[in-house]
């Protein structure tokens, strides 16, 4: 079995290893964003949070196979609700992913919402990753009925949030 380990991130420690994943793990960002991931979107994960979210009050997890960074979520607070958390991100390697590191990795936010007696838990999920949806469904996240939509690369996206009661 593989060991493995969740901690928090900074970007005085970690940028490097972000920078790594990212080249290794090219996938969803290629299909949000149009185009891989480079070192500029490893510093936004330190500064990019939701709308009304202080980033130093933002939780920045790395999930951990062996030594190999294999996973990264965004934990923030304040959005769609002031009370409310909101999971911005949280990505596993090609590597990581069918082995129960997603839900073991979804744990821990979980738990870190709770512990800031969040009443839910958010997220958008783009229409182009249905994959992605079939996950949150499966961990009891539902739609809310609020959705989006933004443009990059020349593609618009459709974005529903999904919440979960904590």
């Amino acid at each position: 079995m593989t060991a493995r380990s969740i901690r928090a991130l900074t970007p005085e420690h970690d940028l490097a290893a972000i920078i790594a994943f990212y080249e290794a793990a090219p996938d969803y960002f290629l299909m949000a964003d149009g185009e891989a991931p480079g070192p500029a979107k490893a510093r936004e994960f330190f500064t990019d949070v939701p709308p009304g979210c202080d980033p130093a009050a933002t939780h920045h997890l790395g999930l951990f196979l062996e030594d190999r960074l294999s996973g990264l979520a965004e934990l923030s607070f304040g959005f769609p609700e002031p009370g409310d958390a909101f999971l911005g991100l949280m990505l596993l390697g090609p590597w990581a992913r069918g082995a129960g590191h997603g839900r073991a990795f979804l744990a821990e936010v979980e738990a870190r919402a709770r512990a800031t007696r969040s009443p839910a838990l958010s997220l958008a999920v783009l229409k182009a990753n249905p994959r992605g949806r079939a996950f949150w469904e499966r961990e009891g996240f539902t739609a809310t009925g609020h959705t989006g939509s933004y443009t990059a690369g020349g593609v618009t996206h459709h974005l529903a949030r999904m919440s979960k009661p904590l």
